[in-house]
């Protein structure tokens, strides 16, 4: 095993090649496009054998790669932001076709309007389609969740695609060091795909088609979607133990960080959950007993892990990097839903919005999120969504503002 630094688009690259991938469909997007660029050069160079295409959008790409997964071959691909979005039609059917590929999305904003750094309204869209879904904190974490991934998708329990989301620019871009297992050493925990749902390899193709149900044949089917992405909780525990023997790095659904004692919880996810964590150590030495709880499965939901979590806590804080219009932080009513039957719930859950668009989120911030959290614990009522927003970003808004104003008046 040797380790080097790379960015976490290399990492997911060398994901790739360590799952030996037989094809790789590809469009180019920022920040997303250094990881297909990287596959090109391998394929070319043959240092990964497989067959990359550049197809003409993100729609045919993934239309691509799920024919080919459902012929037998291993598929990656990658995309960010709006191409996720124009790909969404064939995310539903890929899943529905059960064709087990994985999927790296480098988290970018929406518009409008546009920016190119992170939050993850993008992968949270695609949250119902049926791929599993597992989100990295750091580029160590991008090669490992890739192959994990692999481990997951092509279990006959499962057999659904699946996205690994990592934030673009934070960590797409950011080198950090990375230690890369031995090609034979992942053969052994990621052995070739034998596939085993549709009784056929592309050395032998058959003709298939889709049919036009009614809604009581539709309704098993798509049940089945769900019943599967349950089953992936049970696989991603074995994949996740035989991953630890093997490397010797263990990877849960959730991460707790100096939760054992904790009276409040700030649940995050990706990698500002590096921030979040230096924000509790920063905390924990002015006396507060305050623990970060990463999300890393966020499909299938990880519920009875999520409670055993932030069970008997005074309050949990849930910070969101996306935001719903109308509604608020997605994860906070994930986690709402989760707690709500549980006796032993938080006395208060407080809902922050936070890093859209890539904004930073300061110490400053982190500090008013748990003062208001403990307040909140200590009163018994929760509250938000609240966004994250320093007086010095507002009065460069409103000058922003005046300066439009005189240009379109003309003073």
């Amino acid at each position: 095993m040797t380790a080097q630094m790379m960015t976490g688009n290399l990492a997911a690259a060398w994901g790739a090649r360590l799952a030996d991938v037989d094809y790789v469909p590809a469009f180019p997007i920022t920040p997303q496009t250094e990881i297909v660029e990287t596959l090109s050069k391998w394929c070319g160079t043959g240092e990964l054998n497989a067959r990359f295409v550049t197809l003409d959008s993100e729609h045919s790409m993934m239309t691509a790669a799920g024919a080919a997964a459902a012929t037998g071959a291993r598929v990656f691909t990658a995309t960010s932001s709006q191409g996720l979005l124009h790909a969404l039609e064939v995310l539903y059917t890929v899943a529905g076709w059960r064709a087990p590929l994985v999927l790296v999305n480098v988290s970018r904003a929406l518009a409008s309007p546009i920016t190119l750094e992170p939050d993850h309204n993008d992968v949270l869209a695609a949250r119902d389609s049926g791929f599993v879904q597992v989100h990295a904190e750091t580029c160590q974490e991008v090669v490992d969740s890739i192959l994990m991934a692999y481990r997951i998708a092509e279990d006959p329990l499962v057999c659904l695609p699946v996205v690994v989301n990592l934030d673009g620019f934070v960590l797409s871009f950011t080198r950090e060091p990375v230690w890369l297992p031995e090609a034979q050493a992942v053969r052994a925990f990621l052995p070739p795909f034998r596939p085993t749902h549709l009784g056929f390899k592309a050395s032998t193709p058959q003709a298939l088609g889709t049919a036009v149900l009614g809604g009581s044949t539709y309704s098993y089917f798509r049940h089945q979607i769900h019943l599967a992405s349950v089953n992936a909780l049970q696989v991603h525990e074995q994949a996740a133990a035989e991953f630890e023997r093997c490397f010797g790095r263990r990877y849960d659904v959730v991460e707790g960080y100096r939760i054992e004692d904790a009276e409040d919880i700030l649940v995050m996810s990706n990698a500002f959950a590096s921030k979040g964590k230096a924000a509790v150590d920063a905390a924990r030495e002015q006396g507060r007993r305050v623990g970060l709880l990463r999300l890393r499965m966020i499909r299938p939901w990880p519920a009875d892990a999520v409670r055993r979590a932030l069970r008997g806590r005074r309050a949990v804080a849930v910070l969101d990097q996306n935001l719903s219009p109308g509604q608020g932080g997605i994860l906070y009513q994930e986690i709402a839903a989760c707690l709500y039957h549980d006796v032993a719930r938080p006395r208060a859950l407080c809902s922050f919005i936070g890093g859209l668009g890539g904004k930073n989120i300061s110490e400053a911030e982190f500090h008013a999120v748990f003062e208001q959290t403990a307040e909140a614990g200590i009163q018994g009522q929760g509250g938000g969504p609240v966004l994250l927003y320093t007086e010095a970003e507002y009065r460069e808004m409103e000058q922003l503002q005046f300066l439009a104003h005189d240009l379109k008046t003309g003073r």
